[in-house]
C-alpha cells in the first residue's frame, strides 16, 4: 500500500474512532507509519486528507448498500437484506457518525460527501418502495420518500441506541420493528 493510501486508510479509521477534532496529524502519521512530511507531500493538509478519507468511506458504504439493494428478490426482500446485512453495530456508522462531528457539519466541503451519500441512500430506498407499491406488495398510499427516511433513521438511530446500551439488541429491535411495519400486504 502506498504512503498516500496508508494515510487515507489511517484517517478513515481515526475519523470513525475519534471524529475530526480528535484526529490529529500526528495520530494519522503514527497510524500510517509515515514520516512527518508525508501528509503534506501528498495532501494540502488535514482538511484535504480528511476529505479524501470521507469520500472513500462514503464510497464504500454506498457500494455495500448497492450490493444488497441491487441484489435479487422482491423490493421487501432487498430492503430486508439491507437492514439485516452485517454491520459493526457497536462502532456505529462511519458516515452517520460524521454528522455528529461539529467540525464536519460546519464545513460544507467535508459535509458534502456525507450529505450526498445519505441523499443517495434515501433516494435508492424510495425507488425500491415505489417499485414495491407499483407491484402491489406495499399499501397503495405508502410514500416512498417517507418510508426511505424512516428506514435510514431506523438504522442511524439503531446505531445510537446500540452504542448507548453497549449491546446490538437495540439495533436489532429497531430493524425488526421497521420490517414488521413494511411487511408486504396479504392479497
Amino acid at each position: 500500500m502506498s504512503t498516500s493510501e496508508r494515510l487515507i486508510e489511517s484517517t478513515r479509521e481515526l475519523l470513525w474512532e475519534r471524529g475530526y477534532v480528535g484526529t490529529s496529524p500526528r495520530a494519522i502519521l503514527e497510524r500510517a507509519g509515515a514520516g512527518q512530511g508525508s501528509m503534506y507531500h501528498h495532501f494540502k493538509g488535514k482538511p484535504d486528507l480528511a476529505l479524501a478519507a470521507i469520500r472513500r468511506t462514503a464510497a464504500q458504504l454506498r457500494a455495500a448498500a448497492e450490493a444488497v439493494l441491487d441484489g435479487p428478490g422482491t423490493p421487501y426482500e432487498r430492503i430486508e437484506a439491507y437492514l439485516l446485512r452485517e454491520r459493526d453495530v457497536l462502532r456505529g456508522c462511519p458516515v452517520g457518525r460524521l454528522t455528529m462531528d461539529p467540525d464536519v457539519v460546519a464545513d460544507d466541503v467535508l459535509r458534502a460527501p456525507v450529505d450526498e451519500t445519505l441523499d443517495w441512500l434515501r433516494e435508492r430506498l424510495a425507488g425500491i418502495v415505489e417499485e414495491g407499491r407499483e407491484q402491489g406488495l406495499f399499501e397503495p398510499g405508502l410514500d416512498g420518500g417517507e418510508v426511505a427516511a424512516a428506514v435510514v433513521a431506523t438504522v442511524q438511530g439503531g446505531y445510537v441506541l446500540a452504542r448507548a446500551s453497549g449491546s446490538p439488541a437495540a439495533f436489532d429491535a429497531a430493524v425488526r420493528g421497521v420490517l414488521a411495519l413494511l411487511a408486504p400486504r396479504k392479497p
